[in-house]
C-alpha cells in the first residue's frame, strides 16, 4: 500500500485532461503504442464526437520512479462542464490526490474554481499543473500567477506540461509519487469497498466499479449491499487498463470492478458499501456515501412510438445505473401518452441523455420543455414542489410561489465587463460583488452574482460567449428558494390544450414568451383543411395569437356560367364544411415543433 497512488485530474471543460491522461498512460507503458488513440479513456462515440467527458473513467498504471522504486498509480479521468459535476464529486471520494489543470492559453477559468473546491472538501492534494505550453498563444507565467492567487502556493510548487507533446509529463508522476499521501486502510479487516460508479452488461449483470478502504474480495466470494441489503456471490474481480483486465483478489487502497451477476439494476446503487454478510456482527459501520444529487432540470421524455414505454422505461433504468445524476419517474400525457418526468443536472444533460437513448437503445423520444423546480405554497398552508407546469395547483389555492436561485461565478477578461454586467440584470441577475485574479489591465476578474435558474436555462451560456466574445466561463450552485411572481402558461393549438407545450414564466414576460412560441408553432405545424388558431393564453385572458391559413380548394372552378347565386352557394358549403371541420378537427403536432419550442 505504500506504493499505491491513487488521484485524478480535474480541470475546466476543454484544458487537456483527456490528452494528459493519454501522455500518462503512454509514459507507463500501460497500453502498447498499436492499441493507442487519442481520448483512449473516453470509452463513448459521442465523447470522442464532442470532444468532451461525460463519464468518469478509471485506469491503472505501474510507473517506475527515478530512484528505481516501483509504484501502482490508479488514475481517474474526470468531466469538465458544470453539467457533470457529480462524476467529478465522486471520483475525488475514491482518490487522495488531483491534479489541477489548467490551459496556458486561458487561465483559471469558472470550473477550476469549482472543482478545486469540490476537492479541497474532500482534503485532497492539490498538484497545480499549466498545461498547454506548446501553443503559440500561451502565457505560462501569467497561468501560474493565476493559480498562485488562488491557492496561496509557492510559484514553484505550479508544474509546467504539455499533454500534446508530453514535455513535463514524468515530473508529473514523480510529483504525484512525492506529494500524495498512499491509501490509508487495513487489509487484515473485513471487507469495506465504496461504489463510485456502475454500469450493467447483458451477460454479467450489474458491475459494480468500487475503492476498497478495508479488507479483500476475491472470485467467488459473498459480498453483501448494505444500503439495498443485497447478498451475492462475486463472478469476477479486476482492475482497468482501461479494459477490464481480470485479477485474483483487490486489497485495500485498490481501485478495480466487481461483477455482481444481480441481475435487477435497483440492487446496485452509487454510493454503497460493499461489505460481508455478516458485517453487523463484526461491527463493521458502512461507509457515508454520497449526498443525493439535487436535480435542477426538469423535462418529459416520452417515446415517439407509443408501444415502446416499456422498451423506454428498461433503457432509463440501465442508463441510471451508469448516470447516478439521472432521477425519473412515471407521466401520463393526454397529448403524448406514457413517458417519465426525468431531474437533470442541466440542458447539456439533457441532450445526452436523450442522444444516448438514441444510440445505445435506438429509441426515439420526445422531450417537453424543460422546467425547474418550483415551490408552492398553498392557502391551507401545505407546501409542494411542482416540477411539471400540470402540477401546478388552481391559481385561487396559491399562497405563494418561489423559485430555485443560483450563486454564479462569471470568471472573463476585464474588457468584457461592461457587456456581461448588462447581459446578467437583463436574466435578473443579483450583482454581488468582484474578485480580481491578476494584478495587471489585461488581468481577469470573477463576478459573483444570484440568478434564478429559470434565466439559466437554455440560452444563457450561448448569450454569455456572445457578450464576451466567447471568453467567458460560468460554474453555478444552488443557493436558496425565493418568492417569485410566476403564472402557467398555457399554449392552444385549434382551441385545444396543449399540455406538452404548456410553461411556467414570469408574469411580465408571459406576453414576449407568448408570441415567441405561437410564432414557432406558426412556422413548424403542417397546413390543414381549415383555418388553425395557436393561442397562448395565462389563465383565461389571450396575450398572443398566431393562425394558420386553410389550403384553399376552388370549388368553383368547374362553373361555366350562369347566375353568380350558384358560385356563392358553393362558397356558403364549403365555409358551414370548414366550420364543421374545425370544430371537429384535431392537429397531429410533429416532433419537430416540440423541438423548435424546446430550443428556445
Amino acid at each position: 500500500m505504500d506504493r499505491t497512488r491513487n488521484f485524478c485530474i480535474i480541470a475546466h471543460i476543454d484544458h487537456g485532461k483527456s490528452t494528459l491522461s493519454d501522455r500518462l498512460i503512454e509514459v507507463t507503458g500501460t497500453v502498447s503504442k498499436r492499441d493507442m488513440q487519442p481520448q483512449l479513456l473516453d470509452q463513448m462515440d459521442i465523447e470522442r464526437e464532442r470532444g468532451i467527458t461525460i463519464k468518469l473513467q478509471p485506469v491503472r498504471m505501474h510507473y517506475k520512479s527515478k530512484d528505481g522504486q516501483e509504484y501502482l498509480l490508479n488514475l481517474i479521468d474526470t468531466p469538465g462542464h458544470v453539467d457533470f459535476t457529480y462524476e467529478v464529486s465522486r471520483s475525488l471520494a475514491a482518490v487522495e490526490g488531483a491534479i489541477l489543470l489548467v490551459d496556458a492559453t486561458q487561465g483559471v477559468q469558472a470550473q477550476t474554481i469549482g472543482n478545486l473546491y469540490l476537492a479541497l472538501e474532500q482534503n485532497l492534494t492539490i498538484i497545480p499543473v499549466v498545461n498547454k505550453i506548446d501553443m503559440p498563444s500561451a502565457e505560462p507565467e501569467k497561468a501560474r500567477e493565476e493559480l498562485v492567487r488562488l491557492l496561496g502556493c509557492a510559484p514553484e510548487d505550479v508544474l509546467f506540461a504539455s499533454g500534446k507533446t508530453g514535455q513535463g509529463v514524468p515530473e508529473i508522476l514523480e510529483e504525484v509519487i512525492k506529494r500524495v499521501p498512499p491509501p490509508k486502510g487495513d487489509p487484515s479487516k473485513p471487507l469495506r469497498a465504496l461504489v463510485f460508479d456502475s454500469s450493467y452488461d447483458d451477460y454479467k449483470g450489474v458491475v459494480a466499479f468500487v475503492r476498497v478502504i478495508d479488507g479483500s474480495i476475491k472470485r467467488a466470494d459473498k459480498m453483501h449491499l448494505a444500503a439495498t441489503s443485497t447478498t451475492s456471490e462475486t463472478l469476477e474481480v479486476g482492475y482497468f487498463t482501461p479494459k477490464y483486465a481480470t485479477a485474483e483478489s483487490i486489497t485495500a487502497g485498490e481501485i478495480g470492478y466487481v461483477v455482481t451477476g444481480l441481475k435487477d439494476i435497483s440492487a446496485c446503487r452509487v454510493g454503497d458499501t460493499v461489505t460481508v454478510p455478516d458485517y453487523k456482527a463484526r461491527n463493521v459501520v458502512p461507509l457515508e456515501g454520497y449526498k443525493t444529487v439535487n436535480p435542477m432540470v426538469f423535462a418529459g421524455l416520452f417515446p415517439a412510438e407509443g408501444d415502446e414505454f416499456d422498451k423506454l422505461r428498461e433503457a432509463m433504468l440501465r442508463l441510471k445505473l451508469n448516470d447516478a445524476a439521472l432521477q425519473f419517474e412515471p407521466e401520463h400525457s393526454p397529448a403524448l401518452g406514457f413517458g417519465f418526468r426525468c431531474g437533470l443536472l442541466g440542458l447539456l444533460h439533457l441532450e445526452i441523455v436523450q442522444e444516448r437513448l438514441k444510440r445505445e437503445y435506438n429509441l426515439e423520444v420526445i422531450v417537453t420543455v424543460p422546467s425547474v423546480a418550483y415551490r408552492v405554497t398553498k392557502t391551507s398552508g401545505e407546501v409542494i414542489v411542482v416540477k411539471s407546469p400540470a402540477d401546478l395547483p388552481d391559481p385561487s389555492s396559491i399562497r405563494q410561489i418561489e423559485d430555485p436561485w443560483m450563486k454564479v461565478d462569471i470568471v472573463s477578461p476585464r474588457d468584457h465587463l461592461g457587456a456581461i454586467m448588462a447581459f446578467v440584470q437583463e436574466k435578473r441577475g443579483l450583482y454581488k460583488d468582484t474578485e480580481y485574479l491578476g494584478n495587471d489591465e489585461t488581468g481577469r476578474v470573477i463576478l459573483h452574482y444570484e440568478v434564478p435558474l429559470s434565466s439559466l436555462l437554455v440560452d444563457f451560456y450561448d448569450n454569455l460567449k456572445n457578450a464576451s466574445s466567447g471568453y467567458a466561463s460560468l460554474n453555478y450552485e444552488f443557493l436558496e428558494y425565493r418568492k417569485a411572481d410566476v403564472v402557467k402558461l398555457d399554449i392552444l393549438v385549434a382551441e385545444d390544450q396543449v399540455e406538452a407545450l404548456a410553461s411556467i414564466v414570469y408574469a411580465d414576460s408571459a406576453q414576449r414568451v407568448g408570441r415567441r412560441i405561437v410564432e414557432k408553432l406558426k412556422e413548424t405545424l403542417p397546413r390543414q383543411q381549415f383555418e388553425v388558431k395557436i393561442q397562448a393564453a395565462v389563465g383565461g385572458k389571450i396575450v398572443a395569437s398566431e393562425r394558420i391559413t386553410a389550403y384553399r380548394k376552388d370549388v368553383t372552378g368547374y362553373l361555366y356560367g350562369g347566375d353568380v347565386t350558384r358560385k356563392r352557394k358553393l362558397l356558403e358549403k364549403q365555409k358551414k364544411g370548414k366550420k364543421r371541420m374545425m370544430k371537429s378537427g384535431r392537429i397531429d403536432i410533429p416532433p419537430e415543433a416540440y423541438m423548435a419550442v424546446l430550443k428556445k
